[in-house]
């Protein structure tokens, strides 16, 4: 079992900066490969960004590639998203996730191989 507690969200405006944090409970933190996700009001949650289980590989969706960054640390059991640039669509509540990795490379995309989610985290952006 994995507990996931995200920290960091709030108000911003637009262009200002946020950085949200995961910790994670557990000794196997680092078999993990983690992601953010967002839903917005009355849309799907979405992934935003995944960093596999060393750090080595990440994806980004082109709608904050250049504006955010994903990093871990495994020796902290915490990863990080630092958001800059925010723009009001990016309002929305923010989810960190677990997925056990494949230690294949690229970190796990798809919401239903996320085995563990956090309690969410509201992120919103004022134009």
């Amino acid at each position: 079992q994995v507990q996931l507690v995200e920290s960091g969200g709030g108000l911003v405006q637009a262009g200002g900066s946020l950085r949200l944090s995961c910790a994670a409970s557990g000794r196997t933190f680092y078999s993990y490969d983690m992601g953010w996700f967002r839903q917005a009001p009355g849309k799907e949650r979405d992934l935003v960004v995944a960093i596999n289980w060393s750090g080595g590989h990440t994806y980004y969706a082109d709608s904050v590639k250049g504006r955010f960054t994903i990093s871990r640390d495994n020796a902290k059991n915490t990863v990080y998203l630092q958001m800059n640039s925010l723009k009001p669509e990016d309002t929305a509540v923010y989810y960190c996730a677990a997925a056990r990795s494949w230690f294949d490379g690229a970190p796990r995309k798809k919401l239903d191989e996320y085995d563990y989610w956090g309690q969410g985290t509201q992120v919103t952006v004022s134009s």
